[in-house]
């Protein structure tokens, strides 16, 4: 295991621990962008403890982080942070979020960490060395039909007036008879991809900071990442994509294609 992964590691490790303890306190919400977008005093402390970690060990990398922005180094390894993904779920006592760590080079996920602090769940992967939940192998479902298959889904926060069709898509796959959830953590909706308790995720508009480390986690258990027409998709090129366990990827394509007839967009 490299350096970079334990780095990781140790900085998700000590982020759950705030996020932890701070659960089910009074925490002080505030809107960024949208009424739903919130960030509390707990994203800020466990970010900060997670930049600190890593600039000990790397003061010469780039970082990314969901709050703080970009501090650029110049530097070919960038960590792409989410000190709480699922922000609105921990301000309302809802015990689903996550730590979200992943360190980048030359805009490919070298390596990725996401932390489930109220469950413990240690989810890790490393380019080339397999993906883990805690020290046990952990890989995609072998599903191959989607009628048998259970997904994960989200939604943007500026759902009723993003372009693309979120609520046709859930429609159109619900009337297929295959069951839908929706957690709130999207990182969390690709380790769980990853490690097979859901067979495909989907979703519109995410930043990098929610899906870099779920990149290689995903990559690493057998899965698929990929555009909503079925092309290769990078970090550059943002954050709508498929990520399944590879062989339902194509019936989903086209289930989102048919949903797009059936429930189209609707514009006031």
């Amino acid at each position: 295991m490299s350096q970079l992964l334990e780095i990781a590691k140790t900085a998700a490790l000590t982020a759950g621990s705030i996020l932890k303890n701070g659960f089910r306190t009074s925490c002080t919400m505030h809107s960024k962008q949208g009424i739903h977008n919130l960030v509390t005093e707990y994203d800020i402390a466990s970010e900060e403890v997670i930049i600190s970690i890593i600039k000990q060990a790397y003061p010469e990398h780039s970082i990314l982080s969901e709050e703080c922005g970009h501090i650029d180094n110049n530097s070919d390894i960038q960590w792409i942070i989410d000190p709480l993904d699922g922000t609105v779920n921990f301000a309302h006592g809802i015990p689903i979020f996550s730590v979200s760590i992943a360190a980048v080079q030359n805009g490919e996920p070298i390596c990725g960490v996401i932390y489930a602090p109220m469950t413990d769940e240690l989810f890790y992967a490393e380019k080339g060395q397999g993906a883990f939940l805690h020290d046990f192998p952990i890989h995609v479902t072998d599903t191959k039909n989607i009628e048998d298959c259970i997904l994960v889904t989200g939604f943007p926060y500026d759902v009723k007036d993003n372009p693309e069709n979120c609520i046709g898509h859930i429609a159109g796959i619900l009337c297929l008879g295959i069951p839908i959830r929706r957690l709130g953590s999207a990182a969390l909706d690709i380790a769980y991809v990853a490690s097979g308790r859901f067979d495909g995720f989907w979703e519109v508009s995410l930043q990098s900071w929610d899906f870099a480390a779920g990149l290689i986690l995903l990559k690493e258990a057998g899965g698929s990442i990929v555009n909503y027409d079925g092309s290769p998709f990078t970090i550059s090129k943002g954050g709508t994509f498929l990520a399944t366990n590879g062989y339902i990827e194509k019936a989903m394509i086209e289930a989102l294609k048919h949903a797009d007839i059936l429930y189209p967009r609707v514009t006031q």
